[in-house]
């Protein structure tokens, strides 16, 4: 099976699909199921250096989970509450209101007021009304109508305090949710979010080394980092080095939805510790609070709605699982209702990456695993779906064996 994934991995590397990736799993019990990296780092001209699982790369939206972690903790501190006002801790959160439409005559956008305040729970949960502007067509425009561009900006408040597109609590929208979260953390302990997670999540599993949202100014990491590669414009390869691309967009701040980056033995060993409910990390009732689902009915139609709403959701948002499989949400990431057969069990909760990445945890079966590559287009279909028989293969071995 793990031969099979061998193969799977070397062809897309043979092919130009894939300049490197690195891929660990394990089970409940701290066993290593499965680790291999295949490929290269860069394909910058004249760099040979190998994907390794100590190779940095940006994890760029399973960044959330850490987040999410460093919230909770802070939650256990007496110091945040999940169901309070947030705009005192995010000056400049939904400052906009709620954009409601758009007058093309006068290039303007059109707002309302917002009645609801925004809270913890709703930016863990993608239910305060944030969506990135790539993913709405509104947004857009109103970027457009102030000669900006789409996340714009080298702050978190110049990037991220977008207009809502619904009333909070009231949807469902992928969005800026975490990255607010994070500089609610940084309000409340005085400390950058890098430092707060250094201090609460790296250093006490030992990956202080390893994991950073700013490797470049490391010298335990800045030599390590991948390049960024890229598919031709109709998402084809061969990949070719993709010259000043920098998924940060140069930002200053640490964003918490989208800033990290790890290597793949680092996340693993995070994932892990999370999986096993390390105590390192959370109290037992944090870790119930974490997995449990979060949306009420209608915001869950609305998360299963939107993954089917178009192409490109499906691809960034639906992780490969079929439409007909009902999802939630809890404050880790996105929930499977249902088993899907031979790939995992009935509340598997899972989530991506940008540059084709991917992590998993199936609760029922006791195993996790991560993936991460440094490739665009995001959540290529080809490459996820690589990463999804990766998935398969893991849940197979462990089913074996019961």
């Amino acid at each position: 099976m793990t031969q099979e994934i061998d193969s799977l991995y070397e062809e897309a590397i043979a092919s130009g699909l894939l300049p490197g990736v690195s891929l660990l799993a394990g089970d409940k019990n701290g066993n290593i199921l499965y680790s291999k990296s295949f490929g290269k780092a860069s394909l910058k001209e004249g760099d040979n250096r190998p994907f390794t699982e100590s190779t940095i790369a940006s994890i760029a939206s399973m960044s959330k989970l850490m987040t999410v972690v460093a919230v909770l903790q802070c939650v256990e501190d007496g110091i945040l509450d999940l169901d309070k006002d947030v705009a005192s801790l995010c000056p400049g959160i939904g400052k906009y209101g709620l954009i409601v439409g758009f007058d093309d005559t006068k290039n303007s956008a059109i707002f309302t007021p917002n009645p609801t305040p925004i809270t913890l729970r709703m930016l863990l949960t993608h239910t305060s009304g944030h969506e990135y502007e790539w993913n709405n067509a509104l947004l857009l425009k109103w970027r457009a109508s102030r000669n900006e561009q789409p996340s714009s900006g080298l702050t978190l408040e110049e990037q991220a305090a977008l207009p809502l597109v619904f009333e909070p609590g009231k949807g469902f929208a992928y969005g800026h949710g975490l990255d607010w979260a994070g500089k609610a953390v940084e309000s409340a302990t005085n400390l950058s979010l890098d430092d707060f997670m250094r201090k609460r999540i790296w250093t006490p599993l030992g990956i202080e080394n390893d994991a950073s949202f700013y490797p470049r100014a490391k010298d335990s990491m800045k030599d390590r980092i991948a390049d960024v590669s890229t598919l031709d414009k109709n998402g084809k390869p061969p990949a070719v080095h993709f010259p000043g691309f920098d998924i940060s967009g140069g930002s200053t701040d640490c964003f918490g939805g989208a800033g990290v980056y790890s290597s793949t033995k680092a996340y693993y060993t995070f994932l892990s510790s999370v999986m096993r409910r390390d105590p390192k990390l959370l109290k037992p009732s944090s870790y119930e609070e974490l997995f449990r689902p979060q949306l009420d009915d209608r915001c869950e139609q609305a998360l299963n709605d939107d993954i089917i709403s178009s192409p490109i959701k499906t691809q960034y948002l639906g992780l490969q699982i079929p439409a007909s499989i009902r999802k939630t949400w809890n404050l880790a990431g996105l929930v499977a209702k249902e088993a899907q057969e031979g790939r995992f069990a009935q509340g598997t909760t899972l989530w991506g990456g940008y540059p084709c990445c991917e992590w998993f945890i199936d609760h029922e079966s006791g195993i996790c695993g991560v993936a991460i590559c440094q490739l665009v287009p995001p959540m290529q279909p080809d490459v996820m779906a690589l990463h999804e028989k990766f998935q398969r293969a893991m849940f197979g071995r462990v089913r074996a064996n019961l």
